[in-house]
């Protein structure tokens, strides 16, 4: 910005002041003298007209045309320089007489359709005034003594038109006078102006201009001349500091001479502390570095031994037991689960911290996902009496592309919160939808609750880790505040954000936002709505929010609703005479209230057959109590839209879960699919056999080059790490070489960083797909890339089932996931069968080769095992060692140093020993003849 000058300075400190104050002076008297003028004129007339409306009462009443005009003329002749014209008219708005005739008697005429003045009054007409005074017989009241209003005593109005152009002039003038005046200030104002630059300024730029010159060192600079005033004290003042200046400069020199000397002395000492600085870096790294493998180690230490603790008191909570002694089991059991969530906590910070977490994306349904979360929650909202209630939009996509187990991660993190913050009202869920910039689907799940909310000063460390709000929150309610800060990471690894507002002792209300892609292909079979369709319920529900978000549901099934919020709603409409396909009747059963809400029930029950009961509670004696009291079923809190549908339909009812084929013939199309690992490409081929008419495997890039120079394929599954060579060669060599290159390619492999799947994309190929590979991410594919035509409109539910393996072996199992191997071969218990006995059997031998390998530090041996296994991996149900083996193979493609793995490494052989550990009875109950 541009420094105000001298020489600007003293004009807007001598004209502008000037200008403005004799501005504001000559506004203020033209202004006053407006005024003026304009009420003397007022005055004037009122003067003239209030008069004569007085004496032109009587010739008005006696009709004395003659002697009124005289009156008028007379006043008109006398007031000629005021008054243009007069004019008396009647009470019926005619003219009764006028002073003149030549001028325009309707502009003094009232309006047709307005009343009468009843006082006078005037209006504007271009350069004149219209007054009005009204015409009043006021011995009319007087004689008849009745209060007749003004408007009945009024027999016409006098009018006279007043001429304001003289008073315009006289008010333009004083303007231009006033404004004159202030001009003849301003130039005079100038005169001086110039004049004080002259003698002061122009001597104060020379003297700039010498201290100027001695700033750029040329102290030898003086300024000269005859000033006057204090301005030749300044003069001397700037040449008596150049030659200050010059002495100093000298005695500057010389001690910058002895100060380099100083200094060099003194880098010597500073070299020295260096390296005293550089070993305690070192040191302080190290002690970093053991710092998290310890963490990492006894993390892992810690919960092999709780999962037993946990898993051996839930097994001993099945076997007959006193209260006391269940009541000591079930302790243990929480104080091992929170121990193991502290740890669990601590290890995915870590993890964050260190930048090593990594976000799947993998098919799911989102309703699903937040049912299974609010499940597992609901008992201890229901144990406090809290209100759990969720809210889903109805237009928001059911089958996404994401990472599940993360959603459901940050969702239970702060129900959990909410809950355990909240004494006593109600935990909101809302979940919303919107599309993000970059086409992507934004998710928005919000957790709103009544509970302890927060003060502004812990509202700012509510984010950071190992904080909670206060010291006092930690003894009344545990953790490790840990949560929010993984919630918070999570969500921005997820492309989203999280937020918060608070009001201490109001509830507090936690948003977090995820992108994800939107599957086109459905997960799981639409449920059965047109049995209820038209179907009338009535539905009784108290908390608004729980209300809300059920009768959106049911309208959403087109059924006529008809909510109630209230007992006294709900007695009024049932004496209506309303008829009912369905009751549902919502509402928080305590002890007290019991006996009332099973009288409801019957009573109710009597009126409407089908009715169905919602309650704060999973107590299965509750449920028989309230079912035996007449109820159909009874729904535990929070209500979802598949429990309310297995409800209302009974045994009508579908299962959502039921996987959906596309097409109930097989695609005619031929595929190629490319695997070096055979148990991935017998997998993937018998996948495909289910979907497609032909498949072609082959074992290496080249192979598959081969077969593309010689055959059509009309999709390309490439794997992309291969001996012989590479999936990203292959695809090189069939998009140049063969006939092939229109082919739509996929990239499969069992694992990717982050930045891989845009970089695979820009090698060519048209999509990605990540391992472990299942029918229905095959379906995608097929569904994207190939011929709709090919595909038959109608759709059939895949009616496969687990019944045929005794599940129960591996229910409490998170090393040996029996239902997830099935799932990744299609529900192909053979195949899922053979696979899963096939890696266990392989175990050993690939954990004698990775020892191997780690002990020789071979980093490119280490990669082609972990990736190998890997693949296997993905393909059984061992989520855990899949997990790691994954984490391990993205640190390994970083090139990270083998030291710093040492904390994955362990978990890794663990994670092996586990699996090898259980895997005996596992094929033992594999094995076993099929029921």
């Amino acid at each position: 910005m541009q420094k105000i000058s001298l020489k600007d300075w003293v004009i807007l400190l001598t004209i502008l002041p000037t200008t403005l104050i004799g501005i504001a002076i000559a506004g203020y008297f033209s202004y006053s003298r407006y005024v003026e003028l304009n009420d003397y004129l007022d005055d004037r007339a009122t003067s003239i007209i209030e008069p004569l409306a007085i004496a032109s009462l009587d010739p008005l009443l006696n009709r004395d045309r003659a002697n009124l005009r005289q009156l008028i003329g007379f006043t008109h002749r006398s007031q000629s320089s005021l008054v243009k014209s007069i004019a008396v008219f009647t009470k019926d708005n005619q003219v009764f007489v006028t002073s003149t005739y030549q001028g325009n008697i309707n502009l003094l005429r009232i309006k047709a359709g307005d009343i009468l003045p009843v006082q006078t009054q005037f209006e504007y007409r271009d350069d004149s005034l219209i007054y009005r005074a009204p015409i009043i017989d006021e011995r009319i009241s007087q004689q008849d003594g009745s209060n007749r209003s003004p408007q009945q005593s009024i027999v016409g109005y006098l009018a006279i038109q007043v001429d304001k152009s003289s008073i315009n002039f006289t008010q333009q003038s004083q303007f231009i006078i006033a404004f004159a005046i202030v001009v003849f200030g301003s130039l005079i104002s100038a005169l001086f102006a110039s004049r004080l630059i002259k003698n002061v300024t122009r001597p104060i730029s020379s003297m700039v201009q010498s201290i100027d010159r001695i700033r750029e060192g040329k102290l030898e600079s003086r300024v000269t001349g005859q000033l006057i005033g204090e301005l030749n004290f300044l003069k001397n003042g700037v040449n008596a500091m150049a030659q200050s200046l010059g002495d100093y400069h000298d005695e500057m020199q010389r001690s910058i001479d002895q100060a380099t000397i100083d200094l060099r002395e003194s880098l010597e000492q500073f070299e020295i502390q260096n390296v005293e600085l550089d070993i305690s870096k070192r040191k302080a790294q190290d002690a970093n570095r053991v710092k998290s493998e310890f963490l990492a180690n006894m993390s892992h230490e810690l919960r092999t031994p709780l999962n037993g603790v946990i898993g051996f008191t839930r097994q001993l909570l099945k076997t007959p037991l006193t209260e006391t002694q269940r009541d000591y089991l079930q302790t243990i059991e929480r104080s091992g689960n929170n121990l193991l969530a502290i740890i669990n906590d601590i290890l995915d910070f870590s993890k964050l911290d260190a930048g090593k977490m990594v976000i799947e994306s993998m098919p799911f349904s989102i309703r699903e996902s937040i049912d299974e979360a609010l499940t597992l929650l609901a008992p201890s909202a229901h144990k406090k009496n809290i209100e759990l209630s969720l809210r889903i939009n109805q237009q928001l996509p059911d089958s996404l592309i994401g990472d599940a187990m993360r959603v459901k991660q940050i969702l239970t993190n702060l129900t959990n919160n909410a809950i355990k913050f909240t004494d006593k009202g109600h935990v909101n869920i809302d979940v919303d939808s919107e599309y993000h910039e970059s086409g992507q689907l934004m998710v928005k799940i919000t957790v709103q609750d009544s509970g302890i909310g927060m003060s502004k000063k812990q509202q700012e460390t509510i984010f950071e880790a190992f904080g909670q709000a206060d010291n006092s929150v930690t003894r009344l309610y545990g953790g490790t505040g840990l949560g929010l800060v993984i919630s918070q990471r999570l969500a921005h690894e997820m492309k989203g954000d999280i937020g918060f507002t608070s009001e201490e002792k109001r509830g507090s209300s936690f948003w977090y936002s995820f992108v994800c892609e939107q599957n086109a292909l459905p997960l799981i079979s639409m449920q059965n709505y047109s049995d209820l369709f038209s179907k009338s319920i009535l539905y009784f529900e108290t908390h608004t929010h729980t209300r809300i978000a059920t009768s959106e549901v049911l309208a959403n099934w087109h059924m006529n609703v008809s909510p109630v919020g209230s007992l006294e709603q709900l007695s009024d409409i049932l004496t209506q005479d309303n008829a009912y396909d369905y009751a549902l009747l919502s509402h928080d059963v305590g002890p007290a209230e019991l006996n009332d809400f099973k009288n409801l029930v019957a009573t109710i029950k009597e009126k409407i057959p089908s009715v169905h009961v919602c309650i704060n509670s999973t107590s299965p004696n509750l449920q028989e109590a309230l079912i035996a009291s007449g109820a159909l079923s009874c729904i535990s809190k929070p209500i979802s839209a598949e429990k309310l549908n297995k409800a209302l339909l009974g045994q009508q009812y579908s299962s959502a879960n039921t996987l959906i084929n596309v097409s109930e013939q097989i695609v005619p199309i031929k595929v190629l699919a490319v695997d070096d690992n055979e148990a991935n490409l017998k997998l993937i081929k018998a996948l495909l056999e289910e979907q497609v008419s032909d498949v072609t495997t082959a074992v290496n890039g080249e192979e598959a080059v081969r077969l593309c120079q010689n055959e059509k394929f009309a999709l390309i599954y490439m794997d992309i790490q291969m001996p012989v060579m590479d999936g990203v060669t292959a695809l090189e060599m069939i998009k140049s070489s063969t006939f092939n290159d229109q082919t739509p390619i996929i990239a499969v492999t069992a694992h990717a960083l982050n930045s891989e799947k845009e970089k695979l994309l820009q090698q060519g190929f048209n999509s990605y797909m990540t391992k472990p590979i299942d029918e229905t991410m095959l379906r995608h594919t097929i569904y994207e890339y190939c011929d709709l035509a090919l595909f038959s409109s109608k759709t059939n539910l895949e009616n496969k089932t687990l019944a045929q393996l005794n599940l129960e072996t591996f229910a409490q199992s998170t090393i040996i996931d029996w239902p997830l191997a099935l799932r990744r071969a299609g529900n192909k218990e053979a195949l899922a069968k053979e696979m899963l006995i096939g890696l266990v059997k392989s175990l050993p031998e690939s954990k004698q080769a990775i020892e191997e390998a780690l002990a020789c530090q071979d980093s490119q041996q280490l990669k082609t095992l972990i990736h190998k296994l890997n693949g296997a991996c993905c393909y059984s149900g061992v989520p855990s060692l899949a997990k790691i083996t994954q984490q391990l193979e993205t640190a390994l493609k970083k090139d990270d140093n083998l030291e710093n793995l040492e904390p994955e490494f362990l978990e890794f052989f663990e994670q092996l020993e586990n699996v090898i550990n259980e895997s005996q009875v596992t094929i033992d109950s594999l094995q076993q003849p099929l029921s």
